[in-house]
């Protein structure tokens, strides 16, 4: 009896040991986290899936992994913009996606047929071994995740230069100097940050319209939308930009673009229909360090095209 009473210590033990280590990968992500919900999405013309060069405020930035640019073009729509994906551009999530899936779909089959997830595995039933079959799933998914992510990773992890003045102007294609770069730019970058993160807490998409392109308003209004469904929103207040400098400025189709590295705190909650806080803190503020990429037309004010993570 006593070691019978044992064993079961010892198997619910281990099965609590397994699902807390299993929580963090496999329960879903409440969190929503400001403005781009932590994505790297959006255009910067015909870099876009070039990596902007370090600055000493991020060291490189996550490659875009949504865009309605396809490689090789300047900017604008491609066949992409069906579904709203770039047709070209790194397509790890979607691989890592199908593959977990089919991995899941065929554990289900074997369960049904009473076979485990692997067929048995030579005896792998009953809870213990599901869970342990689960962490060994987990464990695969980002082995792969590492390997298939690594070369665009590499390709943005360029030595960050030594720290100096900050640039009024970065080399633009070919050699040519790209736009100057001043103080009333950067303050227009800050204010940019401001209002579009308010205007991302009020859900005011024709605030956003005035703010950013009309690629980065559809993908913000999705994101709201994906709140909406969920009965929570995002809010996001006492904004402050911490430190900023410029990666790269460039000039090409008759438009200006300018990537800045920002680094910013936050109150960042998240409310469920009756206002209560679901994730976040009140009074605990948030870091986070992206690239933001703008663009101007012509006597035009500068605009959002894309976010990137900072790594």
């Amino acid at each position: 009896m006593r070691r019978s009473m044992s064993l079961s210590a010892t198997v619910l033990a281990t099965v609590l040991a397994i699902m807390f280590a299993l929580a963090p990968a496999l329960a879903p992500s409440l969190a929503i986290a400001r403005a781009g919900d932590g994505s790297s999405m959006g255009s910067r013309g015909s870099r876009t899936y070039s990596a902007p060069p370090p600055t000493n405020t991020a060291p490189y930035a996550a490659p875009i992994g949504r865009s309605l640019t396809a490689p090789g073009m300047s900017g604008g729509m491609s066949g992409s913009m069906m579904n709203g994906r770039s047709t070209g551009g790194p397509m790890h999530g979607s691989f890592l996606s199908g593959l977990f899936g089919g991995l899941i779909g065929a554990g289900i089959a074997g369960m049904l047929f009473g076979h485990g997830f692997f067929g048995g595995m030579g005896g792998f039933g009953g809870l213990i071994g599901i869970l342990i079959q689960l962490a060994l799933i987990v464990w695969l998914v980002r082995v792969l995740a590492r390997r298939v992510s690594g070369p665009f990773f590499a390709a943005a992890s360029a030595p960050q230069r030594p720290p100096g003045p900050m640039p009024n102007a970065a080399p633009a294609a070919g050699g040519r100097p790209g736009p100057a770069i001043g103080a009333a730019d950067f303050q227009a970058f800050e204010q940019a940050l401001h209002a579009i993160q308010s205007a991302w807490s009020a859900q005011d998409l024709a605030a956003l319209r005035r703010l950013a392109t009309p690629e980065m308003v559809s993908y913000f209004a999705e994101q709201l939308a994906d709140q909406a469904s969920r009965g929570v929103r995002n809010v996001v207040r006492d904004v402050r930009l911490e430190r900023g400098d410029l990666a790269e400025a460039w000039s090409e189709g008759g438009r200006n673009y300018a990537t800045v590295a920002m680094r910013f705190s936050m109150i960042d909650v998240t409310l469920d229909a009756a206002g209560r806080i679901v994730d976040g803190s009140a009074s605990e503020r948030v870091s986070a360090s992206e690239f933001w990429t703008f663009l101007r037309a012509p006597a035009g004010a500068w605009i959002l095209s894309a976010i990137q993570q900072a790594k």
